[in-house]
């Protein structure tokens, strides 16, 4: 008896295994799926916003095209001679043309005048490659001629080879040799050619350059900052050739990165750059960057890429490129009544840094004949120890004592991780909001993997409603939260170093958000994620 009870038990505990172990089974492959559609559905949303730019340049073209009509009909002084080659049909709508009186929109000639003078002058003298489009990055990658080494062989090799087959089809590497001395050009495709001659007849790699006609007369640079006049050229010339290679990329893909000719890259760097653009698909930024370091591993989506090259184009002759990428962020976000810590925080959200660095600079010699550069990226084989996140723009305090260095405002823009010496009672974390944010939820997240101990305990989350006297008035809200002293309202707390939860929609707009201690902790403290998420308007 007792044996059969003892076989009925060992069946009943197989079956109850295999029911676990199917439905664990079930229940993982469907959340492999469902992270599958969500990475499908923004591709596909990043797809519409490009489809939408280029049906918007369509129509920015046909427009110039009934400019040269109006133009051509001036210049005729209404001759029907001129006119009557074209059929009924077109000298009706020349005539049409001719009727109506429009303004007249600046272009890129008034600040590079010197492109009229050549039809050519916007055309690439050397264009190797198939003109693969549709893909979801296009990397660009501007080289000249060095007189001591040169790393471009080495840099396409990095690129290439951490590439998978999948990533091979979905990419764009555009090589722009900046001269144009088509012999030195010619040698340079040469060289590539020998050594990449798959990825070139596959599409994967393209080699251009510019016409001698896109540069300017550079004798009439003036000095600044106090450069040479051979830095001033140097700077000048590569704002402008940064511009003809982003102009080029634009149309072949969703996300441009720039890179440079002396770089490594680490393995998996590609699909690293494309999840973190696509989770950040519902956030308006517009340069990601990927290095610390110049303008090395920075992305842009497609569409943006218009504005960039006309800002430069405005003031290239004036700065180097990355403090202009930096002015066309202040114009956008910032306000001159407020101080610069505002103006930075703005700008947080336009221009987020990824960590650890996914490219490293290994080139000693620099492109400027004579200057030795010396830069390394000094995140580029740190652990990662902290989650980036886009958070809303927001003042930050904290009573805590912080430990070297390790502050929440660099916590809170993705730059560091918070690290604090034993909270106490009554300690806190406090986000004060720019202006008040509709919360869908929030995240936060203790301790890292070198201190795994270091959590924040018997801390509670709270936040304080833009209409809080209002809220304190409803029976259901009483009901619900335990409102403090202060008027904030206790929505969730730490558990096992984590807190994370939904923000009720009773309780939006939220205008400031509290970390609260409530009884002193044994052990210090680490903030290493911070996700505080908008709900869609």
């Amino acid at each position: 008896m007792r044996l059969r009870n003892g076989t009925v038990a060992t069946a009943l505990l197989l079956i109850t295994c295999f029911l676990s172990l199917s439905w664990y089974t079930a229940w993982q492959n469907g959340k492999e799926k469902l992270i599958a559609y969500q990475h499908e559905f923004h591709a596909l949303k990043e797809r519409l916003r490009v489809a939408e730019y280029r049906t918007l340049q369509r129509s920015s073209e046909l427009n110039a095209i009934l400019q040269q009509f109006r133009r051509a009909i001036a210049e005729t002084n209404g001759s029907r001679n001129a006119i009557n080659i074209f059929s009924d049909e077109t000298q009706r709508l020349l005539q049409d043309l001719s009727n109506k009186k429009s303004l007249q929109v600046p272009t890129i000639y008034y600040h590079l005048p010197h492109l009229l003078k050549n039809e050519e002058s916007l055309q690439p003298a050397v264009q190797v490659g198939l003109g693969r489009t549709g893909v979801s990055i296009v990397m660009g990658i501007p080289t000249v001629k060095r007189k001591v080494k040169s790393y471009l062989a080495e840099t396409v090799h990095s690129l290439i080879d951490k590439l998978s087959p999948e990533e091979k089809l979905d990419s764009v590497i555009v090589v722009f040799v900046g001269e144009t001395d088509l012999d030195y050009v010619h040698s340079v495709v040469e060289g590539l050619e020998k050594g990449f001659s798959v990825e070139i007849n596959s599409g994967l790699l393209e080699v251009i350059s510019p016409p001698a006609a896109y540069y300017p007369d550079w004798t009439d640079l003036k000095e600044t900052f106090g450069d040479s006049k051979e830095r001033v050229k140097w700077r000048t010339k590569q704002n402008l050739d940064y511009c003809f290679l982003m102009m080029y990329a634009q149309k072949k893909g969703t996300f441009y990165v720039q890179l440079e000719d002396d770089i490594v890259a680490k393995p998996h760097y590609f699909s690293t750059m494309k999840n973190f653009a696509l989770q950040l698909s519902s956030e308006d930024w517009m340069v990601l960057e990927f290095s610390q370091l110049g303008f090395i591993g920075k992305m842009f989506q497609a569409p943006d890429l218009t504005l960039i090259v006309e800002f430069i184009f405005m003031f290239y002759k004036e700065k180097p490129i990355d403090w202009l990428l930096d002015h066309i962020l202040w114009v956008k976000v910032c306000n001159p009544e407020k101080d610069a810590k505002h103006c930075d925080r703005q700008k947080s959200n336009l221009r987020i840094r990824f960590r650890p660095s996914l490219f490293q600079h290994v080139g000693l010699h620099s492109s400027l004949a004579g200057k030795i550069q010396k830069l390394t990226d000094k995140d580029f084989l740190k652990p990662l120890l902290h989650k980036v996140h886009v958070n809303p723009p927001a003042e930050v305090f904290t009573s805590m004592k912080v430990y070297q260095g390790h502050s929440l405002e660099k916590t809170y823009m993705g730059e560091d991780y918070f690290w604090a010496i034993t909270p106490i009672a009554g300690d806190y974390i406090l986000f004060k909001f720019d202006k008040p944010v509709k919360m869908e939820r929030y995240l936060f997240r203790s301790g890292n993997p070198e201190h795994p101990g270091d959590k924040l305990m018997n801390t509670t989350i709270e936040v304080l409603p833009f209409k809080s006297e209002e809220l304190e008035a409803k029976q259901e809200t009483k009901n619900k939260y335990l409102r403090t002293e202060d008027g904030f309202f206790r929505i969730g707390k730490f558990e096992n170093g984590i807190a994370e939860g939904t923000v009720d929609a009773s309780l939006n707009p939220v205008m400031q958000l509290r970390l609260f201690t409530l009884k002193d902790s044994s052990v210090w403290a680490i903030l290493s994620e911070i996700h505080i998420k908008k709900a869609p308007d």
